[in-house]
């Protein structure tokens, strides 16, 4: 009854129109006034910006700022993956011999996921991991590993939240939201990024468009709060052991080290 209720209320608000016009306010000089109180109501730390914070024409600039170049360590070792964004943690696991995974005791088809069951055989028995970023990260995303670019693509058309009141009443958004996915390779290892969108707001810009990618390099960057979902093949990425689920990470941080023995 309450996911019934969830998802009703949430279609109902969350609608072509709305987006647009929010969007269009983000983008405006209307929604400056807003820059100050947003960065006290989620404690941004203004110290690591690369701007001063009267700098920022719109929320939405404010909401997509790059960092200092020395705010994020990016993890040195080659064989390591390091986070792609700033966020949270929420689930790491195997992807089943179905090509499911489990997360918040709901199913995801990750064939729905990546548009296609072909993708998705690659990714039997691998590894995935999901980290969401709130309103209040960091939201430019990079790459966690020097790889080559196989393909970029995107997929579905609205969104719905995807922090845990969506994970857990939502109907499956991590695998039907509006999604743009990028399979990489890492010497002989095949992964997939999967960033997806959230509500109201679908935009995931990429901003590289090179056909390699270096480890902690900008790639694209969310225009709203969202997620990303890493997915590794079969015995090729083992998780850094100090991590626990969940946990804040922060981009560049090691998330575990790919296996050559594939």
């Amino acid at each position: 009854m309450r996911a019934k209720l969830y998802r009703s209320l949430i279609r109902l608000i969350n609608g072509p129109a709305t987006s647009r016009i929010l969007l269009k306010f983000a983008y405006s000089d209307y929604s400056k006034f807003l820059i100050k109180p947003y960065a006290k109501f989620y404690q941004i730390n203004l110290e690591e910006m690369h701007e001063d914070i009267k700098s920022y024409p719109s929320l939405h600039a404010f909401f997509t700022r790059r960092l200092k170049a020395q705010a994020r360590s990016i993890d040195s070792k080659a064989d390591t993956v390091s986070s792609p964004v700033d966020g949270v943690l929420e689930d790491c696991g195997e992807i089943s011999p179905t090509s499911e995974i489990i997360v918040k005791g709901k199913r995801y088809s990750i064939a729905e996921m990546l548009g296609g069951t072909k993708t998705a055989t690659t990714y039997i028995g691998g590894t995935y991991m999901i980290l969401y970023l709130s309103p209040a990260h960091y939201h430019r995303i990079h790459s966690p590993a020097d790889s080559e670019v196989i393909s970029t693509y995107s997929i579905g058309e609205r969104s719905f939240p995807v922090n845990r009141l969506g994970l857990k009443y939502g109907d499956a958004a991590l695998s039907k939201n509006f999604r743009v996915v990028t399979e990489l390779k890492h010497h002989n290892i095949s992964l997939a990024m999967v960033k997806v969108g959230a509500m109201f707001i679908n935009s995931v810009e990429m901003v590289n468009h090179h056909r390699e990618w270096k480890k902690g390099e900008e790639v694209a960057y969310f225009s709203f709060g969202s997620t990303v979902i890493l997915i590794f093949e079969k015995e090729t990425f083992q998780l850094e052991e100090t991590l626990t689920i969940p946990s804040e990470v922060r981009m560049g941080e090691k998330l575990g080290k790919f296996l050559y023995n594939k």
